[in-house]
């Protein structure tokens, strides 16, 4: 029998090391603990080895799972090759077979007959509209006042072989749409502000993973619980706030009932085709708000796209995943994300202008607040005010095309808005940005805590400086 002399005492491997503890239980003289620090080519924290009193027993190397995570100590002219650090590839063998490249099950347009229109809701626009774009899942945790979109979803997908599931709270369904959005399948939410923030950390990931996903917030009152009245101060936390590292996603804000239909069908297009996430604000009073909503003459049945992950052969292949430990391949990672999001400002770029074409003061809004605008607008015009609606329907990316090519005409800018500033921070960075850095004088009208400006408010503001243009 070897004597301890003879046998050779464990060496740590660890870039093999997982940090499972196993060798620290088979070890009876507590020569194994664990560790402290991560190792930085795998991202796991290796045990650590103090042999002074080992006997080199090798129950350690025994209990260890992981292949050459321990392996003797011994000389190395005297250590079998198989003990040297080996690419797996080569240590395991080839695969059994190589997964096929996945070709797309392309969607299909399913026509529909002519309808007479609906009279619905806000929410149950936005929920129609996600059925006729393909979505046959939705999660979420019921909060007011977008609770009712995730109503209508639940008594209808299962009429249509889909499913509503009620997550345990808004952190479980962002995860779930994680799931379900990295296996190619369109999917959403309806969540308000603080649903919306807890949905953060899972949106990055998302977005760092490319899985697409559609979400709608109703935005309420805030800061904190706040209240249940309409507010648009969730603007910065879509446009400049969707979670950790360098996250971008299309923000759409809709402004009648009609348009949470047709918006949300556009939100699954751009969600597919560019596989990332997009944000849908609307505001309390648009998802409780009753209007005519008339349906297309077609809806979608989701085919599976190539780089699912669906679980079968074909699919095999394919990785969802926002990991990169190397610092140079994040840094790829980064760079193809900033590109995708350079090429969403270029093409995705979207507004609504009303009476622009001679407007010198031009107001700016959006959601259920350019409705009074609009009421607005017409008004100063019957009062002799050349006043034009700029709505800007992408919030992100901000349609400045669109606004610069009628800043020659303009002698002011009036934002109105309920919050603080949100909507002319975006604004004025996005002139910055294009260059115009002498606009026309920026003024604002704002209201707070889930009061909108006012038809009468935006009127008063504008004529009340209007003398001084003159």
């Amino acid at each position: 029998m070897a004597t301890a002399q003879e046998r050779a005492k464990p060496l740590l491997v660890p870039e093999y090391c997982k940090g499972c503890g196993r060798c620290i239980d088979s070890c009876n003289k507590h020569c194994i603990e664990l560790g402290t620090e991560i190792n930085p080519a795998t991202g796991l924290i290796p045990v650590i080895l103090h042999l002074e009193n080992c006997n080199a027993c090798g129950l350690c190397i025994t209990a260890c799972p992981e292949p050459y995570g321990l392996r003797p100590d011994i000389h190395p002219e005297a250590a079998p090759a198989d003990f040297e650090l080996q690419d797996p590839a080569k240590l395991f063998g080839a695969r059994p077979y190589e997964p096929p490249k996945p070709e797309p099950i392309p969607d299909q347009l399913i026509p529909l007959p002519e309808t007479e229109p609906l009279v619905i809701k806000g929410n149950y626009a936005a929920a129609i509209g996600a059925m006729l774009a393909g979505c046959r899942h939705v999660y979420g945790y019921p909060i007011t006042p977008s609770t009712e979109g995730a109503e209508l979803a639940s008594k209808m997908l299962p009429k249509l072989d889909g499913c509503f599931v009620q997550a345990v709270s808004e952190v479980a369904t962002v995860n779930i749409m994680y799931g379900c959005g990295g296996a190619g399948l369109p999917c959403m939410t309806f969540t308000s502000s603080p649903g919306f923030s807890l949905m953060l950390e899972g949106i990055s990931y998302m977005i760092g993973s490319e899985v697409p996903g559609v979400f709608i917030d109703v935005m309420r009152g805030g800061p904190g619980l706040g209240n249940i009245a309409p507010e648009q101060s969730d603007i910065k936390l879509a446009c400049r706030g969707l979670g950790h590292g360098n996250t971008q996603a299309i923000v759409l804000a809709p402004a009648t009932p009609q348009e949470m239909l047709d918006v949300t069908m556009l939100a699954f297009e751009l969600s597919f085709k560019y596989r990332n996430p997009v944000v849908i604000l609307g505001d309390g009073y648009l998802g409780q708000m009753t209007g005519k909503v008339r349906l297309p003459r077609a809806m979608k049945k989701p085919g599976i796209p190539d780089w699912a992950v669906w679980g079968d052969r074909g699919h095999r292949g394919n990785l969802i995943c926002s990991i990169a430990l190397a610092e140079v391949d994040l840094e790829a990672h980064n760079l193809h994300l900033l590109d995708k999001y350079a090429r969403m400002t270029e093409a995705e770029q979207r507004a609504d202008l009303f009476r622009c074409q001679d407007a010198e003061t031009l107001v700016i809004a959006c959601n259920t607040t350019s409705q009074m605008a609009k009421g607005a607008v017409e008004e100063l015009r019957q009062q002799g005010v050349k006043a034009g609606l700029f709505r800007p329907i992408t919030l992100w990316p901000f349609p400045i095309r669109a606004l610069v090519a009628q800043l020659p005409h303009v002698r002011r800018l009036v934002v109105a808005e309920a919050s603080n500033g949100q909507l002319e921070d975006e604004l004025r960075l996005a002139l910055s940005k294009a260059g115009v850095h002498a606009p026309p004088p920026i003024e604002h009208i704002r209201r707070y805590g889930g009061f909108l400006p006012q038809q009468r408010e935006i009127v008063e503001a504008v004529l009340a400086r209007q003398e001084v243009l003159s």
